[in-house]
């Protein structure tokens, strides 16, 4: 047992002291302490797991389809994107036109125009991540319950959320509906609280975040705490504490030095890569968060992205990257005419295309699938602002990797990008889709330790055919 303390003695609301962080060997969780928890976790369905990742890049709000992926140029003035289009490497193929990096990319994507997910409400991240479980929980969470909530050999969270204060700590984003929508994001609804995402941020409840994940207490500052576990660790490895500690009570130590400590310190990156990712230069944030709507926009999606790729080449099989400010109804809540919609989507462009290249210089792009979607779309028809508003029969939907079929436009909508005109993919087709890139199914079906509904949501469904 060994134990991390702060330097104060003052307790909280329910009496727990916050001189003392973490006891690794005693606190429990559910009666049971954090080596145990992660013994227990080994026995879970990690065979049936192909070794991949999936990133999912959410924009909240509700993406408009025209603006990204189906500009409709022939199409009224009144339907057609405002931004313009770019041709794609794909023939006959074109993009928003504030889409150019991910236009010379398409020969490695695929996108899906004739996906819908069926929700026109904000605070929904189920209607597309859930796949309409009646778990009420989203890919992540079900992939955490199938695999174990920690990697065995290292101790990394198997599902984590990345927010812009992952990035940065010290960011105060304004409040808005987008922020209880954070809430869908990161619950496990039926399968408890212990297969939440992992949230670097705490999101302003790191205490709760870090007691569902790990038996620790309060953490006044990240930083802090960074800096006390890296002068914990060079004591440890002077003192050879450790060397007579069974596998599970190193293990749980690998879950604060390894699994926190430098998965999410962007400074082990090099200079010349955080550059590429960088996005904090293509608009200021201040400019749009003036905007109820757009309280939560950042410019720091670049390095969520760099973020997210350092979390699945360490062993995180599931991470949800969040992109807040997509409400575009130009209704003086968000800027008039959709301005804020170029800026936006070229962040997205620039980030999403460092993010491949990056896997690709990596060789990881057949062992990492990115999807990019939202809870909703846009109306086809301009609004009188000049703005669009929300839509449920049509969804943005790129992926990218994952070893499925990429260079292709899936399915085709009506000329006004309104509805589908080949047969209509749903939440239910993608999370299918992610499952089978995931897990061999027919392994998740022989798990004797998981219930029905779990085996239910992994392998239920048909996938999105043309990229198998």
């Amino acid at each position: 047992m060994f134990r991390i303390t702060a330097s104060d003695a003052i307790r909280d609301c329910s009496g727990v002291s916050r001189r003392e962080l973490l006891r690794v060997g005693s606190l429990a969780l559910g009666g049971l302490a954090l080596p145990q928890l992660l013994a227990r976790a080994s026995t879970t369905g990690r065979s049936a797991a192909t070794g991949k990742s999936v990133v999912l890049l959410f924009l909240q709000g509700g993406p408009s389809q025209l603006e990204f992926f189906d500009p409709k140029m022939d199409a009224p003035e009144e339907f057609r994107t405002i931004t313009g289009e770019v041709q794609t490497k794909l023939a006959g193929v074109t993009f928003g036109g504030t889409l150019e990096k991910l236009a010379e990319r398409a020969d490695r994507l695929a996108v899906v125009r004739s996906f819908g997910s069926g929700n026109a409400d904000h605070q929904n991240y189920l209607s597309v991540a859930g796949g309409g479980s009646p778990l009420k929980a989203s890919m992540g969470p079900i992939y955490s319950r199938i695999v174990g909530a920690n990697r065995r050999d290292t101790g990394m969270p198997t599902n984590a959320i990345i927010t812009p204060e992952a990035v940065d700590p010290k960011l105060k984003l304004g409040s808005n509906f987008e922020t209880k929508s954070l809430e869908s994001l990161k619950s496990a609804g039926m399968l408890g609280a212990a297969y939440t995402p992992f949230d670097p941020s705490g999101g302003g409840e790191l205490k709760k975040n870090l007691e569902l994940r790990l038996p620790l207490a309060h953490f006044d500052e990240r930083r802090s705490l960074l800096g006390q576990l890296d002068e914990f660790k060079r004591t440890l490895d002077r003192t050879q504490t450790f060397d007579n500690l069974d596998t599970y009570q190193q293990q749980a130590y690998d879950v604060i030095q390894k699994g926190i400590v430098e998965a999410f310190d962007l400074r082990k990156e090099s200079p010349q890569t955080i550059a590429k990712y960088d996005s904090s230069g293509i608009f200021k944030q201040e400019d749009l968060q003036k905007f109820f709507d757009m309280k939560r926009v950042s410019n720091l999606l670049g390095k969520q992205m760099l973020m997210a790729r350092r979390l699945v080449e360490m062993g995180c099989g599931f991470v949800t990257v969040t992109d807040a400010g997509w409400d575009m109804h130009a209704n003086n809540n968000s800027p008039k005419n959709m301005t804020g919609m170029t800026p936006m989507t070229k962040q997205v462009d620039h980030a999403v295309a460092a993010f491949l290249d990056d896997l690709k210089d990596r060789g990881l792009s057949e062992k990492v699938l990115l999807i990019v979607t939202g809870e909703m779309g846009r109306t086809p028809r301009i609004n009188k602002g000049g703005g669009r508003d929300h839509y449920a029969e049509l969804t943005p939907l790129l992926l990218a990797g994952g070893g499925l079929k990429m260079g292709q436009v899936i399915g085709r909508s009506d000329k006004t990008a309104a509805k589908a005109i080949t047969p209509r993919y749903t939440p239910q087709n993608l999370m299918a889709t992610v499952m089978n890139v995931l897990f061999d199914t027919g392994e998740v079906r022989l798990q004797p330790a998981l219930s029905n509904d779990v085996v239910n949501a992994a392998t239920a469904g048909k996938p999105i055919a043309e990229l198998f």
